[in-house]
């Protein structure tokens, strides 16, 4: 498997822009710390970050001697080609479609993957699908590390790109799109991804079932980290 970096759909480049300006928030990571450890003694590692794609992450991670993979899965998610009406006329999204397009990777490719907070915005026909996938990717041993907001957050807590900035720091920007303009006004800034739902530490635990361990980080912004060993 070479290294390969995916093209991402629907991405413009004044969304890309706009992302690129929007403020960063710096944030300590303990998941991302005891993650770092593994990654800094073990070269050659295959790594997959779902998130949308951070020029910081690939630089700190090839520097380290590994390969890196990139899947945006949310604004994959959002081709309208995925859709279909129901039997009852609801726009429903094809999981299995999806997946026969998206993470199309052999069993027991990568030894990290990084899942950011992903879940929490996923639609939810995808969530366990996409999990139930990673797990059949990875390598047995490896890691994944994922976030989840808690209720504190609240509904509008924005969906983050990640920027690794240290082998315990992230930088957090948040995602946004232009939002329709009125009466000659420039266009205000929104979050390009509502929060769909907040998992609590048995939702998590069940989500990730077939995984052999999981380790909870609660950080003080209202997030929990967890790294889950395959």
């Amino acid at each position: 498997m070479g290294s390969f970096l995916k093209l991402f759909r629907g991405a413009t480049s004044e969304q890309r822009a706009a992302t690129d300006a929007a403020p960063r928030i710096s944030r300590r990571s303990s998941g991302l710390a005891e993650l770092w450890r593994s990654l800094s003694s073990h070269e050659g590692q295959c790594v997959l970050d779902l998130g949308p794609t951070s020029p910081a992450n690939i630089k700190h991670l090839t520097d380290m001697g590994h390969k890196v993979y990139s899947e945006d899965l949310l604004l994959a998610s959002r081709d309208p080609g995925l859709r279909a009406l129901d039997a009852e006329g609801t726009s429903v999204l094809d999981e299995k479609r999806f997946l026969a397009e998206n993470l199309a990777y052999d069993p027991h490719s990568f030894d990290t993957v990084l899942f950011w907070d992903v879940a929490d915005f996923m639609e939810e026909a995808l969530v366990k699908p996409v999990v139930a996938r990673v797990w059949s990717m990875m390598k047995p041993g490896g890691f994944v590390l994922a976030f989840f907001h808690t209720r504190d957050a609240g509904a509008d807590a924005p969906c983050f790109r990640f920027h690794m900035s240290g082998p315990d720091t992230l930088d957090a920007q948040p995602l946004t799109v232009a939002s329709e303009a009125h009466n000659g006004k420039k266009a205000a800034r929104v979050p390009a991804y509502r929060l769909q739902r907040v998992f609590n530490n048995r939702n998590i635990e069940n989500l990730f079932r077939d995984f052999s361990s999981l380790k909870f980080f609660l950080a003080r912004d209202n997030v929990r980290e967890v790294l889950v060993t395959r």
